[in-house]
């Protein structure tokens, strides 16, 4: 287990680059259209990164982050859970997608969301590295993913994971047993009060690329905790740069 903070200098203004995406539609496994939106501005042997949001949000919480990882040399995609509605002023289509077909859009009902997506970006998208990262609840299922699938990612990202399931009748490591399974560099990180949440999960990862992330600050539950507004945000890039340069550099 190792904290991943690194005090480095960490220079933001090369990383303000154009947003270049496209609006892309996949199938998910019942049928239901999943929205996304594709940042694609290098070959597709470079790593790509999956993005998933947070409750209640859409894939509108990377069009600040989603541009500044093109910079730093990787593909994305940030894709529209079923589980969601809006944010930034970006509407979830799957979401609406999903209740016009009156399909469940609890929590746990977006992980073939993400089984659909991984899959779609592996056939169509990338032949290099693919690195899932989510946020808040879609944390907890890019670790259940990634250990579920052990061969399919080659690198998990979760902000603010937990055991968030429970209300859906899965048990109280239901996250946890699956992350045991975990087997590419993983790294964890929240808010400094979040710690409680996903600190078994952490643990039960086997392994030596393992990483977490606690900030100095009180910080900020999930990715947006990577939004230049907030004055903590460099440290949480610091250490995601450094994190996915390492699974880049095959370190």
């Amino acid at each position: 287990m190792k904290n991943l903070f690194v005090p480095f200098l960490f220079l933001f203004s090369f990383i303000s680059g154009a947003n270049s995406k496209d609006l892309i539609k996949i199938e998910s496994g019942d049928g239901i259209e999943i929205t996304a939106d594709l940042y694609r501005t290098h070959p597709d042997t470079v790593p790509f990164i999956i993005l998933y949001h947070q409750a209640g949000w859409s894939r509108g919480e990377y069009n600040e982050t989603a541009p500044k990882l093109n910079a730093l040399g990787y593909n994305c995609m940030a894709v529209d859970l079923r589980s969601g509605k809006q944010v930034n002023e970006v509407n979830n289509q799957t979401y609406i997608s999903a209740n016009k077909a009156l399909k469940e859009t609890k929590y746990i009902d977006a992980y073939q969301d993400i089984q659909a997506s991984v899959d779609h970006v592996k056939k169509f998208l990338a032949k290099g590295k693919i690195i899932i990262l989510g946020s808040s609840y879609s944390s907890s299922l890019v670790l259940k993913y990634a250990g579920d699938n052990a061969s399919s990612v080659d690198g998990v990202v979760a902000f603010s994971p937990g055991e968030y399931f429970k209300p859906f009748g899965k048990p109280a490591d239901f996250i946890k047993s699956s992350a045991a399974k975990i087997s590419c560099p993983s790294l964890i990180t929240s808010a400094r009060s979040e710690k409680n949440s996903w600190w078994a999960m952490h643990e039960a990862i086997q392994g030596d690329e393992k990483y977490y992330y606690l900030p100095e600050t009180s910080g900020n539950h999930g990715s947006r905790a990577l939004w230049q507004k907030f004055t903590d945000h460099k440290g949480y890039w610091e250490v995601l740069t450094k994190f996915l340069s390492g699974i880049k550099n095959h370190l």
